[in-house]
């Protein structure tokens, strides 16, 4: 019969299982903003918040699912960078809606990557709806792609009802949600993310705009991501930073909304950015693809098994408290072959010395162990019985 087996990992194992104390929960510096959120994007782990799951009115932060939409066409092939689009009266209309604009008309056939760097570098609503009819034929139908994304990855808090941000009813998102969809492009997209959200400057049709992003200007290690206001919304800022450790790099993304100003979104922004980094520490546990541990096999070519965490595992832990973890592995017992590389056997959980959870991940195999042969499973069959 299996059976749940739990082992916990002596020092010896790993130095970082050292006692600990009960760490007391860190306190976040005091934000001015209605709603926000810390990520450590190495550990995906949450640093802080505040009504992070609240709706809000996302304004311009919406061109994050917008984008994304369009990142999935250009990798399926369904337009390209150099594909020029037309400029429908739609889009044109734009001009009076009252936002952020790249200033294109109907005279005009911008190329995609134009598009994308006038909606993403200065927010430009016609680029958006243009974007939009280029990859889906009308801009209600791209919106339901957008929904149908965010249903995809479980946005519970998260609606569209437009491409631009500009306030309309039903059309909500929250502060965890929008952290998922720049989370997403980040590392399902990383060549565009690195190409559109970084740019300070965009110049069109002799017209030359800043990027609305302060911190681009301000911290060499902010590479993105997006800016967004109306009236309902406030001034809201999507941060990524990306800062060199002993360690490794280390990159950390947050979610500012309601805030009062342009400089207050930024400097709160900041505030939330350089207390991750000072106030916690980031701790390599495992590395992907690498065992973590070796178990018994039973009815395998081989006696023992190579098990481990499927990617390289960061936690993030208060400041000088790396080397206090616990990490407990619950596997199923007896392991019988065969075992395929990958197959989950198991959970790996990084706990305090009290418990209070850290993270869980899958324990999975890292190398296959093929099944014996008639002799080898009857004798370990035999021996099984025996235990």
């Amino acid at each position: 019969m299996l059976s749940l087996k739990r082992i916990r990992w002596g020092a010896a194992v790993l130095a970082t299982m050292a006692g600990l104390a009960q760490a007391q929960p860190l306190q976040p510096p005091e934000v001015a903003a209605r709603n926000y959120l810390l990520i450590d994007l190495n550990a995906d782990q949450v640093l802080a918040e505040r009504d992070a799951d609240a709706h809000v009115d996302p304004a311009s932060l919406t061109k994050l699912m917008t984008a994304y939409v369009v990142f999935e066409a250009i990798k399926d092939k369904k337009l390209t960078l150099e594909q020029t689009l037309p400029v429908s009266l739609r889009a044109w209309a734009e001009r009076k809606g009252g936002g952020s604009l790249m200033f294109i008309d109907p005279k005009m056939k911008p190329k995609v990557d134009e598009l994308l760097r006038g909606m993403i570098a200065v927010s430009g609503n016609d680029a958006a709806v243009a974007l939009a009819e280029g990859v889906a034929g009308s801009v209600d139908a791209f919106v339901a792609m957008m929904n149908r994304q965010a249903q995809a990855w479980g946005l519970k808090n998260t609606q569209f009802k437009n491409v631009t941000g500009l306030d309309e009813a039903g059309h909500y998102s929250s502060a965890r949600d929008i952290a998922t969809i720049a989370a997403h492009i980040i590392r399902d997209h990383p060549d565009s993310f690195a190409t559109y959200y970084s740019i300070r400057h965009f110049a069109f049709n002799h017209i030359k705009q800043d990027n609305r992003n302060l911190l681009l200007g301000r911290d060499p290690t902010v590479d993105g991501m997006k800016t967004g206001y109306t009236d309902a919304a406030g001034y809201c800022l999507v941060t990524s930073a990306l800062r060199e450790f002993p360690n490794g790099k280390r990159r950390l993304l947050s979610v500012v909304l309601g805030t009062t100003s342009r400089e207050a979104r930024a400097s709160e922004s900041q505030k939330l950015l350089n207390w991750g980094y000072t106030a916690w520490d980031a701790v390599r546990l495992f590395d992907g693809g690498k065992p973590a541990v070796k178990v018994p096999v039973w009815k395998g070519t081989q006696s023992e098994a190579l098990l481990g965490a499927a990617k390289a595992l960061f936690v993030a832990v208060p400041h000088g408290e790396g080397d206090k973890l616990k990490t407990v592995i619950e596997r199923t017992d007896p392991l019988v072959a065969p075992l395929a590389q990958g197959q989950r056997v198991g959970t790996l959980k990084v706990t305090t010395a009290a418990g209070t959870a850290i993270t869980t991940v899958p324990l999975v195999v890292q190398q296959a162990v093929p099944e014996a042969g008639l002799f080898g499973r009857a004798w370990d069959s035999l021996r099984l019985w025996i235990k």
